[in-house]
């Protein structure tokens, strides 16, 4: 299993910390870096930065929002940041959820799974260097007979990648997960459970036997908030306040994904009392409202005796990439990650 590290976005991670945490990612030798974006940080910039202060490590996007930018606009920044980093590039694509799409966006919020396997098409064939003709539910590119009926099938300008860009869908429901297993390179579930763990990869296996893939042909790589303290009472409140800010905040109350994620676990009363301490503008009593069991179920929380033993919880579900999220002291955390890696991984 390879490590990978997360620096999510401002405000909980500053961007001289989001810089020298993938510095420091980058000289360790772990596997890859990701950023996020939501109505604050946009990713794609961050990126293009990453690509000049990093050496080897992988760089991602975990995830760019769908109902942010045209799927034309998407496959350009990957071939720009293909080109900046060396070909070290990955894109994860996401629909964000209802109250982002629609509040920030202005995107309705409809039809998930036309929208992302659409979306995904047209930044392939942009990508593979073909004039985009496409005529779809979702989106026509060209928009023959509209505004003033110029449009003709325009191809990039930038030569076709020297090898494919990997797509990661960054997606949770049961319909979504099995359409990752059958269009995306990866997949990048949050708040992953991995006592759970079968239950959450069934639909991706599905997905990938009904598209006649491998599972080799899709990455598979949660993102898991983590925390190394001296105890883990410490290690767990380090931790806290982001999930608070996912179970209260990502959402309302009629609809919020990671709540209903935490239903499933077997946590829904902890989950919908952070929800409503949240909402309510009580961000410390929401963060209080989450039972130690729901925080060591959904991240990482451990000392320097309980860390190998989370790593194998993790390796045992057949992750093929661990994606922490680092909070607390960041390099410590770092530097203990980077000494479980197997000499393979190093090389």
């Amino acid at each position: 299993m390879r490590i990978g590290v997360a620096v999510a976005y401002w405000p909980w991670f500053r961007l001289r910390d989001q810089i020298e945490t993938a510095r420091l990612a980058d000289e360790l030798g772990l596997d890859s870096l990701w950023v996020s974006e939501t109505w604050g940080q946009e990713a794609v910039s961050l990126l293009g930065h990453l690509t000049a202060v990093t050496r080897r490590i992988r760089l991602g996007a975990a995830v760019l929002q769908i109902p942010a930018r045209q799927p034309t606009t998407v496959a350009t920044a990957a071939a720009t940041l293909h080109d900046l980093s060396g070909g070290r590039i990955m894109i994860g694509l996401g629909l964000s959820g209802p109250q982002i799409s629609e509040g920030w966006y202005g995107v309705p919020f409809s039809q998930p799974l036309a929208r992302t396997r659409e979306y995904i098409e047209v930044v392939r064939e942009a990508l593979s260097g073909k004039p985009v003709d496409h005529q779809g539910e979702q989106w026509t590119i060209p928009a023959y007979g509209q505004g003033l009926g110029q449009g003709k099938p325009l191809r990039l300008m930038a030569p076709p990648a020297n090898r494919r860009i990997p797509l990661f869908l960054g997606v949770s429901g049961a319909r979504t997960v099995e359409q990752a297993g059958a269009l995306a390179d990866g997949w990048l579930p949050f708040l992953f459970s991995a006592a759970h763990a079968e239950e959450l990869t069934a639909p991706l296996l599905r997905g990938i036997q009904k598209a006649g893939r491998s599972r080799s042909d899709v990455e598979v790589a949660p993102i898991v908030p983590a925390a190394l303290a001296d105890d883990l009472a410490t290690a767990r409140d380090q931790i806290r306040p982001f999930i608070a800010f996912y179970l209260g905040g990502m959402g309302s109350p009629e609809k919020n994904f990671y709540v209903d994620l935490a239903d499933r676990y077997g946590h829904g009363a902890s989950a919908r009392a952070c929800q409503e301490r949240f909402l309510a503008g009580d961000r410390r009593g929401a963060a209080a409202e989450l039972s130690d069991d729901l925080i060591d179920l959904i991240s990482l929380p451990v000392t320097d005796d309980t860390l190998a033993a989370g790593l194998d919880r993790y390796a045992a579900t057949g992750a093929d990439t661990l994606i922490t999220m680092p909070f607390g002291d960041r390099p410590r955390l770092l530097r203990a990650l980077a000494s479980h890696l197997s000499t393979d991984i190093r090389q």
